[in-house]
């Protein structure tokens, strides 16, 4: 009789366990910019870069990134760093989530020319398509001439 109800309180202390916790790591709940942002983890060190590159197979710049990513969740953004800055909404860094655009501007004037893009990671770290010798790689904000962008939220 003990050992039965052992294993009931066992059973009964798992089930509530998995009542409480089985939403919290369902990939259904998470938000596009939460999906964005770790799925991108997934190309860093793996993935070259290559100058107009817009696929895993062949290799990214930080626009076909950027485009492949918000792609593979249904949605659409241009090609070119330049035209997904005039796509996105404008918000400030403090407002940024995760898997929002950041982009790298020629000088400190907001809407000036828009030289690279990278997806935001929060806490001032992005994933970027750089340059050749780092391919796709996890960096921290090196310039203070960005901006953030969103069409999400």
């Amino acid at each position: 009789m003990a050992v039965r109800h052992k294993v009931g309180t066992i059973a009964g202390t798992m089930a509530v366990s998995l009542a409480f916790c089985s939403g919290t790591a369902s990939a259904h709940t998470l938000s596009f910019n939460q999906k964005a942002a770790a799925y991108v983890q997934t190309f860093i060190a793996t993935v070259p870069y290559s100058y107009g590159g817009t696929s895993p197979s062949s290799g990214f710049d930080c626009s076909g990134l950027a485009q492949y990513v918000y792609h593979h969740f249904g949605k659409s953004i241009p090609r070119t760093a330049e035209a997904q800055f005039l796509r996105f909404r404008p918000e400030s860094k403090r407002k940024a989530w995760g898997g929002d655009l950041v982009f790298f501007h020629v000088d400190s004037d907001p809407n000036s020319y828009v030289y690279h893009v990278a997806i935001y990671e929060g806490d001032n770290h992005i994933v970027s398509a750089a340059d050749p010798s780092e391919g796709i790689a996890w960096q921290t904000i090196w310039n203070p001439d960005v901006t953030f962008g969103t069409i999400t939220h």
